[in-house]
């Protein structure tokens, strides 16, 4: 179990003007300005639980993934985080043997060597019994489909394949819970699938916890269903996605085509409850809040004012859900 009680973390960073002449009065005197990445953040994951932990850039995601895997370690003055019964960063050897971390812009395979080697020398880093060792090794083969590149260097493979070993690289020694930075991020559609395939199998079969940051909402979709938000530091929403669903269950997405005409009612003002929110030559897309105007009327409103090719209605994708929450919250 994962239980983090009022963690805050502050960065003291260095800042000074552009030029010559700035430059050197900083190597006198620093001037510094202090960031609160984590203002008492609070939430607990069960074991075996799949969890999406979103926010916008800077506001405090992988902050807290390092904090939980020991790399960091936060303002001491107050706050606990406990996992599995430990402390990450006072109880570091014993902590990292149980975690598995993945983050998408940094890799734990050494770059010149096939990527065999460095699976033997994680081996010998987590001190992973031969036969637990070789078990894993030829079930995440399998399942990463990693046969053919196993004993390719690193520095020779897409950034799919390297994905796909990054993440083996990360289950090899039987980790109960894992991390994962964006680790989708570059990656194809097929790559994506199987990354993600591989993912809810690992959590069905193993019963692995999984804590997952990104900005690809179709990730969150395919894997979690509880979510997470933070934003400026501080967690703003913890809840499912149906919830999530649910309250802005009356918001529909109507798409319109259209051949040019009416353009005289087009720059009409629209009527409440109806909002443009894409405006591209010959389409047009709108929100309609259905508690304000119905679909039917809506598209009566809008049959009269464009010359209707095609229309479909839909409602609001994950990340339109995520972006009205940003909104709500001010973030």
């Amino acid at each position: 179990m994962i239980e983090m009680h009022h963690i805050s973390k502050t960065f003291r960073v260095a800042r000074r003007n552009a030029g010559m002449r700035e430059a050197v009065k900083a190597l006198f005197r620093r001037e510094y300005t202090e960031i609160k990445a984590l203002n008492d953040v609070s939430f607990t994951i069960g074991d075996g639980e799949m969890v999406g932990y979103i926010g916008p850039n800077g506001a405090g995601k992988s902050s807290t993934i390092k904090i939980m895997s020991g790399i960091l370690h936060p303002d001491m003055e107050e706050g606990t985080c406990v996992i599995d019964g430990r402390i990450p960063w006072k109880q570091r050897k014993e902590h990292v043997r149980n975690i598995g971390v993945v983050f998408g812009q940094r890799s734990q395979l050494w770059w010149d060597v096939p990527v065999l080697d460095s699976y033997e020398l994680i081996r010998d880093i987590y001190q992973v019994d031969e036969a637990v060792y070789k078990r894993n090794l030829n079930e995440l083969t399998e399942c990463l489909q990693l046969s053919e590149i196993l004993r390719t260097p690193v520095r020779q493979l897409s950034l799919g394949q390297r994905m796909r070993c990054e993440i083996g690289a990360s289950l090899l020694h039987d980790p109960r819970i894992l991390f994962l930075d964006e680790p989708t991020i570059g990656l194809d559609a097929v790559s994506k699938i199987a990354v993600r395939d591989f993912i809810k199998r690992r959590n069905r079969e193993h019963g692995t916890t999984v804590i997952l940051t990104t900005h690809d909402m179709q990730d969150i979709e395919a894997l979690t269903e509880r979510i997470l938000l933070i934003g400026k530091g501080r967690i703003l929403l913890d809840g499912s996605l149906t919830e999530l669903k649910s309250r802005h269950s009356g918001v529909r997405k109507i798409t319109v085509s259209h051949d040019g005409g009416n353009t005289d009612r087009q720059e009409e003002s629209l009527p409440e409850g109806i909002v443009c929110t894409e405006n591209q030559p010959g389409q047009v897309a709108f929100a309609v809040d259905t508690t304000r105007i119905g679909v039917s009327e809506a598209i009566g409103v809008l049959s009269g004012r464009f010359a209707i090719t095609d229309l479909s209605v839909a409602g609001a994708t994950a990340e339109e859900l995520v972006v009205s929450l940003y909104e709500e919250f001010a973030i």
